[in-house]
This record gives C-alpha cells, structure tokens and sequence, in this order.
C-alpha cells in the first residue's frame, strides 16, 4: 500500500498543517519528527526504547546500506523492518545526500555519481535506477528520488543545471520504481531562487510522485534563507500531499518550517547531540561535560517524562558522558529524541488551537532567554 495523507486543519494564521499519514504499520499525526538510523539502527537505541520515545516514521539510508551489509541480504532477511526488527514505517533516503557530503563535482555526470566505497576501495557507480532498485529491496515504506543536494553558496548556472539533472532523474527512476508496498517520493531542488524552486515543483506534480521532499536546505545558508527556501517550495506544492523537509532538526527550524507548511522532518542532531553530551531543554542547549553538573542531583529536565530523566541525573549522566561510557550518549539520545518528538506534539496541538504564533514567541523567550 503506498501511504495516505489527509489534510486535517490548516492553522488560521500561518500556512501550518495538521494532517494525517497512513501506512503499512498504522496512521500517524503530522506535524512528526523522524529519528534518522542510518545503518538501520538509531544510535545507541533499541527500537523498544524508539517506541517509548513515541516515534513513528524512522529513516535508514539507501547509500550506506548498500555498502554494508548490502540490499540482497536485507533482501533476503525478509526487507528492512525484518531485518532490524522495527514495526513501525521506514523512510529510506537515496544516497543524494552523499552526493553533497562525500562525491566531488567532477564524480557527478549525467548517467549518475561516482564514489569509492571506503571499506574495500571499490569504485562504485550509483544511478536514481540503482537507488530505486536498491531501496524497493529494502522494503521501505517511503522510497525517496535520487537527486543532487548542492551545498551553498553555489552559482545560479550550477543551481540549474544541478536542478534540471534532478528532474531528469527523478524521471529515471519513477520509470523503474516497482514495489507496490512502497511510496515514492520527488525532492524539490533549486536553491534559493524562487523561480527555479517553482519550476523544479511544478515538473516534479506532473510525475504525480505519493509525496514531495524539500532538498538542498541546511547546507551552509543562513536560517532565513533557508525559511525563504521552504516557502518557495511548498508554495507550488499540492495540498494533499505530504511535504518533507530534508536534514532539518534544530528545534527552532522545525517551528518555522512548521509555520511555512512542512509536515515531516529528519535530522542525525538528537543523537549526535547526545554523543557530544549536549541534552535539549525547554530553556535551551546544555553541555552536562560543564562542571556546573557534577553534584546536579536533579533531571536533565523536570518537565520531561522521558526514561532517562525519570530515573538518572545530570551528575550521573556528565560522569558517564567524562568516562566515556555508551549508556550516557544512549540516556541523552532518548532525552533529545523525545524531546523533538514533543515539540512536534505541542506544534500539532498549537494549529488545533490556532495560536502557532503565539507559541513560536513563547518557545523563543523560554528557549533563548529573548523577550
């Protein structure tokens, strides 16, 4: 069954949306934050403790799975959910991200791009028909379009030129796409040129892809621009729709995107946050490696109903985190996962309410100490 998604109640103000999205594994509420698990797993966790995070839709990457362990064994486990045990809905990305973090701009070509796998040096070719044949093996439940996310700041020429690629291989692989359980989904590229945004959208609908992803966000530009980039983007975007918003996770980014009319969002921050011993709050970032918290016997957050803050301190956590121990990254990448997935909670409950605005200014003076 490819998903469904039902536009419950747009916000009064704003372009916000409350919706629904139903799959394989259930029906989930929009406005929802993604927890990335890139090689199918979400660092540190387990999917019990996902699903006490209260998780829905979580990502696993095209690009690294088929590196290792290969689609053909996940293939044969019986596909993704199998495999790593989640029954939950899987959203796989395409490998286009890797084009922008790991290929040079002469690896990348017409017919696809080319990359070195870092375990044995082989030289690998990906096309948007090997990502479609790659992820319909993977059994996930949304498939995304291989696209190129270009970095910023870059060109207009390039801009285009990189856009009009991307069409062309949404294309590709829209006519090799063949798993009816799956979704596919298109990814509006174009920088930060509105026309070209349009454009990119505009051809993308045509496809009739089952949702539409915003690319090329979150690589360098400053936060306006990329809220200027989402407007452009869903501007052209149909209503019934889901729309996504690539890489996106700072908590701040998410209320705005919300705001603009994103439905779904992903993001590796929660758990490398948590590596790093940083834990999101309602009043902000804090570093438990600070020495402030060596005899802090209270929870990271009081107002927090996570595992980690219903049974541990930050004392205890900043020691585990200065040891070097994986339970303290494992305790604050469940703090800041649940985190994202309650701010997504409180957003939703803002349209219900139509005061978006309202609770953007009061998350602001809270989180940033701002009147």
């Amino acid at each position: 069954m490819a998903i469904e998604y039902t536009l419950l109640k747009k916000e009064k103000h704003t372009s916000a949306r409350l919706g629904k999205i139903k799959t394989n594994y259930g029906t989930y509420e929009t406005p929802m934050f993604m927890p990335v698990g890139t090689q199918a797993t979400v660092k540190t966790l387990s999917p019990e403790e996902l699903k006490m995070c209260d998780a829905g839709i979580i990502l696993a990457n095209t690009y690294h799975l088929w590196l290792r362990p290969g689609e053909d064994v996940i293939d044969h486990a019986g596909g993704l959910h199998k495999f790593m045990n989640w029954d939950g809905p899987i959203l796989t990305d395409s490998g286009g991200f890797q084009v922008f973090s790991l290929a040079k701009p002469k690896d990348i070509t017409e017919e696809g791009v080319k990359f070195k796998n870092q375990y044995n040096g082989d030289s690998l070719l990906l096309t948007p028909e090997k990502s479609i044949e790659i992820q319909n093996k993977l059994d996930s439940d949304i498939a995304m379009s291989f696209d190129e996310c270009v970095g910023f700041p870059h060109t207009r020429k390039y801009v285009e030129d990189s856009m009009e690629r991307t069409l062309r291989w949404a294309k590709r692989g829209k006519a090799v796409f063949n798993n009816p359980r799956q979704s596919l989904f298109g990814i509006v590229q174009g920088g930060e040129y509105e026309d070209l945004r349009k454009k990119c959208a505009e051809e993308l609908i045509k496809m009739d892809f089952d949702g539409y992803s915003i690319g090329g966000t979150a690589v360098g530009e400053p936060k306006e621009m990329q809220y200027q980039m989402v407007e452009y983007s869903c501007k052209y975007l149909p209503e019934d729709k889901v729309r996504y918003l690539m890489g996106v996770g700072d908590p701040i980014d998410i209320i705005e995107n919300v705001i603009r009319g994103i439905d779904i969002f992903d993001c590796v921050s929660p758990t490398r946050l948590a590596r790093h011993g940083h834990a999101l709050t309602k009043y902000g970032k804090i570093n438990l490696k600070n020495a402030k918290y060596k005899e802090d016997f209270t929870p990271i957050s009081d107002e927090c109903d996570c595992y980690a803050c219903k049974n541990y301190t930050k004392s205890y956590i900043k020691h585990l985190i200065n040891a070097e121990e994986t339970f303290g990254a494992r305790l604050l990448s469940i703090h800041n996962i649940n985190y994202l997935i309650n701010l997504t909670k409180e957003l939703r409950e803002a349209i219900k309410n139509d005061n978006i605005l309202e609770y953007r200014e009061e998350f602001i003076r809270n989180y940033y100490g701002k009147k």
